[in-house]
Parts: structure tokens; sequence; C-alpha cells
């Protein structure tokens, strides 16, 4: 009897397919670029059938709603990614739950994060005493918007490579969400430009960008993302 393929599978047969056909249209690698299923509001009956079909990184935006959701995934070989906005009170509980933070946007939040991770690691073992986190820059105007300022994103990245439990890996963003994809192509063209005269000021690289969603991921990848986050590409639409 044929095995039926579930609904995640097939999205992301047609997600691998179309990030193949951007980066080769960018003159890219496909091995390039890491897929982080967004899998927020979803259950981890969900996480498990993505993790079937071959994704290893998985991105969720609250640290309450993955307290509740780890536990059933824990078996999992997966890099489980912080990509939503974290409050300070909650980075103790961030750096326990997640191997890497991809918002960070302020000097404080930095602070607590460092601590936390230093805390874990004198407590006893630990997969790392070094958490990865990526800078978010706030590009948008727009008041939902998280980041650092693009001003202010020098001083605080000088910052946090002075921190001992903090390797700063790259940038990330959320640009505004416009129907035409190309609308969007220059606030991921900025970020990397942001990267690029960054890695010449520290001296030192950085390598992910993490930049692109479901609707406009193949103009991140055509303009340098090393990281796309997609949620509904893979998992359907999210109830309201």
């Amino acid at each position: 009897m044929a095995v039926e393929t579930s609904a995640i599978a097939v999205n992301l047969a047609r997600v691998r397919e179309r990030i193949a056909r951007a980066a080769e249209h960018a003159g890219r690698d496909p091995a390039e670029i890491t897929l982080v299923a967004v899998s927020k509001t979803f259950p981890a009956a969900a996480i498990r059938e993505a993790y079937a079909a071959g994704v290893r990184h998985f991105g969720e935006n609250r640290v309450q709603e993955w307290e509740a959701k780890h536990p059933l995934v824990a078996d999992l070989a997966a890099t489980w990614h912080l990509v939503g906005h974290l409050q300070t009170n909650k980075a103790r509980r961030a750096a326990r739950l997640f191997h890497t933070v991809d918002s960070l946007d302020s000097w404080k939040l930095a602070q607590k994060l460092d601590a936390a991770v230093a805390e874990l690691a004198a407590s006893g073992p630990r997969r790392e005493v070094v958490l990865p986190v990526l800078i978010e820059v706030r590009l948008a105007p727009e008041e939902t918007k998280h980041g650092v300022e693009p001003e202010e994103l020098p001083a605080l990245a000088e910052a946090v490579l002075g921190l001992r439990h903090l390797e700063l890996r790259g940038l990330m963003c959320i640009p505004p969400l416009l129907v035409d994809p190309e609308q969007v192509r220059p606030y991921f063209r900025r970020l990397r430009t942001l990267r690029d005269d960054l890695q010449q000021r520290l001296g030192r690289p950085l390598p992910e960008l993490s930049m692109g969603m479901s609707h406009d991921f193949e103009v991140a990848i055509q303009e340098g993302a090393t990281q796309v986050r997609l949620g509904t590409a893979i998992f359907g639409a999210r109830a309201s």
C-alpha cells in the first residue's frame, strides 16, 4: 500500500524547488541557504512532520508557547531559533530553551542573555557555553517593528563582541509586508549593505543574513539571505 505524503512534506518539496531556483538565478549554491520553519501557533505534531520531511531548523516567536511545546519534541536533533521579540525579563528562559536568538535588539537584552548563559554554564553540563545571536535591525518605520536603529547598529555590535557568552553571527530584519515582493528588495539590499559595512568595521566575518519570509523569500535569496524564515509556505495558513 502506498504511503500518503503529508501536506507539509508536499509544501516543503515545493519550497525547496523555489529556493533552488532563486539561488541558481543569483549564481548561488542552494546549500548556502538554511530553511528555518517558523512553527509558531502550530502543534508539536506539525513540527514532527516537518522534521520527518528533512527540516532541521525551527523558529518560534514566543517563549511561553515554546515552553509548552518543547517537551513534546525535545528528542528531535533540531536547532531551535527564537525569531520573535524577546523581553528582557524572559531572557533567562530563552537561553535555556533555544539554541540561537535571532532577534537581539538592545544592549540590555544582550547583557541579560550573556548572564543567563553564564549561569547555565556554571550550573552544570550544557550543549554550549556560547549562545549564537543575530542582531535585528529595524528598517521599517512601523511601530510594530522591533530592532536596533541602523545608526545604532555598530555600537551594539561592538558591545556584543565584548560579551563572553554570546557569539554574534550576523543580522536579521523584518521588512514591511508589501504585496509586490520587488518592493521589499531595497530592505533586503540595505541589510546586506549594513552587514558588509559592519564586517569591515569589526574586522571579522558575520556570515548570517536572516531575511525573507513566505511571500518574499526568493527576492531575499537573490539579495544574499543565508536563512529564510518560512511558516505558512510550509505549514499552511495560521488560525486567526
